[in-house]
């Protein structure tokens, strides 16, 4: 028996059938996974079979048979089987012009062979541990197995055109090199006289040209031999410019296992999808398209791709940004203008070259460990059955699970689109808040409330289904909204849910974070899933039934709050927010019994709801609402210009033991697209405020220090492009006339993800590297500080024009 975890797989038509290689990890390294002889299938009505077959009669070597499964209309269905995945696109066309439908033709051949077996990531293989790493067999079941992966992080150095190869840095736990283009020059004579301590045994592997430079990377890579290559992006600059170069010097780039090629899929920036072998696919490294690399027998992944899987937030997702966030410490060159640097640095100091190279490699391992990077991917996909570099795929995992499943009650998946009605699914239930400066005030939070509903009220595709077309009585289903109906003892996603819950708690009560997480993502995307019209799901009627039940809750637990003597002043979806009112200020020990305000109304309201369940509808309650936070002091602004409060914006003090922190949420300190100095000056002033401090002066102070000049390094503006600045066609925002300025000068041209840095001056946006006009000093008085004070001046009946009226003249 051996037990592996499954790092990338592939399929093909031969002569004998498709044939599935999966490369998997094992205790014993290595193992390249070949089933041969497997066949493509797809569904069509029994009804239509005998039309079916005389269409395809004619050499198109398939097997048509009757199955016991259904559709979503409760017609009984038949299996196509076809040898070659291409024998089954040639039927689906001759289907589509003979007008007869069809289901599940999208299914690929490795992820059916996995998911109808339950298989996600780790397989059992039922043979003895081969000489050679590769085995044949059919003989697959899913397994429990936590693997050990190979880890090397990469970074390239370039001209800044990325014409011009410098040098290749890997680093990991076990060897750390940099493979430098020396150009036949000693590097001993190219270092510095004092060298730094960090690397100061670096391995520099000197290489006469790039192409070798790239060989004996590419040789390296081959001999080490890991399972996981990561990098900050990674895919979309440093393997794509390496395999450019292999192009022009007519390398193989042999990146897989086995000398492999990789496959590319590019994205254009239309968002219209290719696919494409290695074959030449333009020669512009900056041409604005996204691009995606399967490597034979090795997973790339990406740091800011994981990042943001992971739903961590960055106001840049810049290396030099999150590293300096989460270790403390970033790159060797850190000014703006590093691309010159770079250059000059190749041209005179080689030796700190490296080292600057290897420094971000090194900064990407340790980002990995600090967030535990790897092993979200790793549990994430044992999770999901998606491959590990696989970003985003709600919709794919959601269909991994069900599918199987759906299968064995009978039913077969509907096609995209199919399911849609006119009935329109809203959103997640936001009350209008009741502005004002608070002390004291609870949240109180449902957990993961919308998969808490899925399995409270059997909220399910299947359930739906079976409720409809068998006709269930009212003693046999749970209602729903939009005249949905679902069976009480047959369903599939609540007991996916159910499974997934209990996971996570012995996850949590085992401190394994990175699994609590990635469960955690997984169920709460189910209702976005389920709500998505790029789901083969979509219904408004199930979908609904899930958000206008969250509304029902949410205003009911309102109402239950309110009649226990306290004041609710917003709700957001899945959290009421609580003022206990304004002699609470006056009681001792405020801290203490707010606490135990906030678990008291917690417990009420679960008993309440688990009572108001029972009665109802008869059904138990997996709703659990928490005591999630106290805040001492609270805001509950405005909508900027209007006097009716803001949804999704405020700000508070919590304050725990000793330490106290201001949070803020949807305002401008947690906005990228708003200055340092507007950032500064909001945390500055609430937390004057929120302590009862004097802030006139502060206000003041702050004006003046911009009319001076002494905020300049604070008022620049950050963004990052979208598309290339040439697709801007219908607008034309400021940090793209900035981008236009920039490309006019420079003459470069700028792609989608570009970050945009520019300062407002007396001529309109301009580049901060090359600003020629003076700064407008006004605009950010008046666009940065003013809009933030006022917020929250506007409740002590005072106002930022009143504070800065003798300024005025000054400005």
């Amino acid at each position: 028996m051996i037990e592996g975890f499954i790092l990338t797989r592939h399929w093909r038509d031969t002569a004998q059938g498709i044939a599935l290689d999966f490369w998997v990890a094992t205790g014993s390294g290595p193992l390249q996974l070949h089933i041969p002889a497997q066949k493509s299938v797809f569904f069509i009505r029994q009804i239509d079979q005998q039309h079916v077959t005389q269409l395809v009669s004619d050499g198109m070597g398939c097997d048509i048979l009757p199955l016991a499964l259904k559709n979503f209309h409760g017609e009984l269905l038949s299996g196509v089987y076809s040898l070659q995945h291409r024998q089954q696109r040639d039927i689906i066309k001759q289907l589509d012009r003979a007008g007869i439908p069809y289901w599940e033709a999208d299914i690929r051949p490795a992820e059916r062979f996995l998911m109808e077996r339950f298989i996600t990531s780790d397989i059992a293989i039922n043979a003895p541990i081969p000489d050679a790493p590769r085995i044949t067999t059919h003989t697959l079941a899913a397994s429990d197995y936590q693997p050990n992966l190979k880890v090397v992080s990469i970074d390239i150095e370039t001209s800044m055109n990325a014409k011009n190869l410098y040098s290749i840095a890997v680093y990991s736990d076990q060897q750390s090199l940099v493979f430098m283009v020396s150009g036949g020059e000693t590097l001993a004579n190219n270092a510095p006289a004092e060298p730094k301590a960090a690397f100061a045994d670096i391995d520099i592997r000197e290489c006469a040209t790039p192409k070798q430079c790239l060989q004996q990377f590419l040789q390296w890579l081959a001999q080490y031999d890991p399972d996981i290559l990561i990098g900050w992006h990674v895919v979309q600059f440093d393997c794509w410019v390496l395999y450019q170069l292999c192009q022009r010097w007519g390398v193989p780039f042999s990146l897989g296992r086995g000398q492999q090629l990789p496959h590319w899929r590019e994205e254009g920036a239309n968002g219209q999808a290719a696919s494409s072998a290695v074959a030449d696919m333009g020669n512009s490294v900056f041409d604005g398209k996204r691009r995606y690399i399967q490597v034979p027998g090795r997973v790339v992944l990406d740091g800011i791709e994981l990042l943001r899987i992971a739903f961590y937030q960055f106001d840049s997702f810049s290396l030099q940004h999150v590293a300096r966030t989460l270790l403390g410490e970033g790159k060797l060159l850190a000014h703006d203008d590093r691309g010159q640097a770079i250059t000059e640095l190749f041209a005179n100091d080689k030796v700190a070259l490296a080292r600057y190279n290897l420094q971000d490699c090194r900064l990407v391992w340790d980002i990995f460990a600090k967030t535990k990077l790897l092993d979200f991917a790793i549990e994430r996909s044992r999770l999901t059955g998606l491959p590990m570099d696989k970003m985003g795929g709600s919709v794919a995992s959601f269909e991994y699970a069900y599918l199987p499943r759906l299968h064995r009650k009978g039913y077969v998946a509907p096609n995209l689109g199919e399911l849609e009605s006119d009935v329109v699914s809203p959103g997640g239930y936001v009350m209008r808040s009741v502005p004002g400066l608070y002390q004291h005030v609870l949240v109180l939070d449902f957990k993961s409330l919308y998969p808490s509903i899925i399995r409270t009220f059997n909220i399910d595709p299947y359930a739906f289904w079976v409720s409809m077309h068998e006709h269930l009585d009212k003693d046999h289903v749970i209602p729903g909204f939009n005249g949905a109906v679902f069976s009480r003892e047959r369903y599939i996603l609540p007991d996916i849910i159910r499974d997934l819950w209990a996971e996570r708690e012995k996850a949590k009560a085992v401190n394994n974070k990175p699994l609590s997480q990635a469960i955690k993502i997984i169920m709460n995307s189910f209702y976005g899933v389920l709500g998505s019209t790029g789901c083969r799901f979509f219904d408004p009627r199930v979908c609904s039934s899930i958000t206008l039940r969250g509304h029902d809750i949410i205003q009911k637990s309102h109402t239950w709050i309110e009649e226990q003597g306290y004041q609710v002043i917003y709700g957001d979806t899945d959290s009421l927010f609580v003022w206990l009112g304004e002699d609470f200020a006056l009681q001792k020990e405020t801290n203490v019994l707010a606490n135990k305000i906030g678990q008291t109304l917690a417990e009420g309201l679960n008993q309440w709801w688990s009572q108001q369940l029972k009665d109802e509808f008869d059904i138990a309650s997996a709703l659990e609402i928490e005591f999630e936070t106290h805040y001492s002091r609270f805001l509950m602004p405005t909508i900027r210009g209007s006097d009716q409060g803001s949804k999704k914006r405020y700000a508070g003090v919590v304050v725990n033991g000793d330490n106290t922190e201001l949070i803020f949420k949807g305002l401008e300190t947690v906005r990228a697209d708003w200055t340092a100095l507007a950032k500064e000056f909001q945390q500055a002033l609430y937390a004057m405020i929120f302590s009862d401090e004097s802030y006139q002066d502060y206000v003041q102070r702050m004006v003046a220090q911009v009319l001076a000049g002494q905020k300049d390094e604070a008022l620049i503006y950050s963004k990052r492009l979208r598309r290339p600045v040439a697709g801007y066609e219908k607008s034309n925002p400021p940090h793209v006339k900035a981008a236009r300025k920039l490309e006019s000068i420079t003459g470069e041209r700028l792609s989608r993800g570009d970050r945009i840095e520019y300062l407002i001056t007396t001529h309109g946006p301009e580049p901060v590297q090359y600003r020629q006009s003076a700064i407008d000093y006004q605009h950010y008085i008046d666009k940065q500080l003013k809009p933030i004070a006022d917020s929250i001046l506007s409740f002590l009946d005072d106002s930022f024009d009143r504070l800065t009226q003798k300024q005025m003249p000054l400005l």
